[in-house]
């Protein structure tokens, strides 16, 4: 970077990759809940499977039961499907935040140290955490998208 710059347009550069910090923490806020949530029904559809096995008692499910217990057996697989891509997208904007602070922190190396020319792993950092961002809005999308069909599928068993 030229020398000409000041001290206050050196903390503008610095901070520029800080707003790509702020836009993954919303995003990560989000997903966090999404992934607690899916967490949440995977537990509750254990539950459900574990005391319809002790009502049982080891003898046969009732047609009934045997359905739900069908139902929720390919529930738990569409979930834990479904956990992946959330927990896939997660890690995406966590990587990208990594990403941003490296970029953050490199740049003030150029700035104040100037010896070293670091624009070249200061623009490779930069756009790798533009693409772990994309990514992890990839994987949200699929669990959107999966979702849908879990509860297409859930209303589709009852009927």
């Amino acid at each position: 970077m030229p020398q000409s710059f000041s001290v206050i347009e050196a903390i503008q550069l610095i901070l520029a990759p800080a707003v790509m910090i702020s836009a993954c923490g919303l995003l990560m806020l989000g997903i966090n809940s999404k992934f607690s949530t899916v967490l949440s029904r995977i537990r509750m559809l254990n539950e459900e499977k574990r005391k319809l096995r002790i009502r049982a008692g080891g003898k046969k499910f009732s047609f009934d039961e045997s359905q739900r217990m069908a139902s929720i057996g390919l529930q738990l697989g569409r979930l834990l499907k479904r956990a992946a891509h959330v927990r896939n997208s997660l890690m995406c904007y966590i990587a990208a935040v990594a990403l941003f602070v490296v970029t953050s922190l490199l740049i003030g190396v150029d700035f104040f140290m100037g010896q070293i020319n670091l624009d070249t792993p200061v623009i490779i950092l930069f756009l790798g955490g533009m693409i772990s961002v994309f990514l992890g809005i990839v994987f949200a999308a699929l669990d959107t998208k999966m979702a849908y069909d879990i509860v297409q599928f859930d209303v589709q068993a009852d009927d």
